[in-house]
């Protein structure tokens, strides 16, 4: 009679469907990622073929990715010289800024993370509200009068004032992350708070650091308005430089996606290089421990 009555094994169609409906969602997925990376890999794969195309190639609707390259624009660079030279001042202008930024804004993240002094943090981070060009006027003045436009200083703390509040924006998550009791085992131990920033919480933030640094240093790089209005011919970066092969004329496009190909290449390599940093940072101020 127990034979009889005993339990049959489970249909198997709804671990099926199941195992439909998964694999449906994956391929929806993979399609929707592939579209979204088309959309912006086309434009930077336009830019690099254009570097290669005269004007008249760049501008005619019939010629797209199957044509005779030339190396005049980029020749034409090398000649110049104005480009690498804006290159080396953006250099110069976004790892000071950076470096910088982060000595004045990680110890102020930690100190507002770990003792709670979120009103001083609220103040630094509405610079992150006010419109940088609201300002713009009022700096020129300032720093007209002690003589500073046209130098890298101004480049420099203009800069800061994104900088500093990204990266305070930043790190003030990451530290808020970290477990409070390794630093205070480490006081416990004899160290102060300043020690235990520096031997504990500091080299456990090191992926946030460099997730902050790089974003400020992109950020630097690419910044138009400040290096338009207080840059001289000698500091001028390199979107003022891009600016200049525009004109009411002409535009030299060839040139124009010759130097943008050139100036791009620095960032990617540091983007590449930093993403082990730049996910594990993110993933890790986004998250409290």
């Amino acid at each position: 009679m127990s034979a009889a009555t005993s339990s049959r094994p489970a249909p198997q169609r709804p671990r099926v469907r199941s195992r439909g409906r998964r694999r449906s969602w994956s391929w929806l997925r993979g399609v929707a990622v592939t579209v979204v990376s088309l959309v912006f890999a086309l434009p930077l794969v336009w830019m690099f073929a254009a570097a290669f195309k005269t004007n008249v190639q760049v501008t005619d609707p019939s010629v797209g990715l199957i044509f005779s390259p030339t190396l005049d624009n980029f020749r034409n660079i090398v000649e110049d010289g104005e480009v690498f030279r804006s290159m080396l001042n953006s250099l110069i202008v976004g790892v000071v800024s950076t470096v910088l930024s982060a000595v004045i804004a990680v110890p102020a993240a930690w100190a507002v993370g770990r003792f709670r002094m979120h009103r001083t943090g609220s103040v630094v981070l509405v610079a992150r509200i006010v419109p940088a060009i609201s300002l713009l006027v009022p700096w020129y003045y300032l720093f007209a009068q002690i003589g500073l436009v046209g130098s890298y200083t101004v480049l420099v703390l203009s800069h800061m004032f994104v900088s500093v509040p990204l990266i305070l924006w930043i790190m003030i998550g990451f530290f808020e992350s970290l477990p409070v009791e390794l630093e205070e085992a480490a006081r416990t131990d004899g160290l102060s708070a300043f020690g235990a920033f520096w031997r504990i919480a500091l080299p456990l933030a090191a992926p946030g650091t460099a997730t902050a640094a790089l974003l400020a240093f992109v950020s630097s790089w690419n910044n138009f308005m400040f290096a338009l209005i207080f840059a001289d011919e000698d500091t001028q970066t390199v979107p003022v430089t891009l600016f200049n092969f525009i004109s009411y004329a002409s535009t030299d496009w060839g040139g124009l996606m010759a130097a943008a190909s050139l100036i791009t290449v620095p960032v990617v390599i540091a983007a590449l290089i930093g993403q082990k940093y730049l996910v594990a940072g993110l993933t890790a101020g986004a998250t409290k421990g």
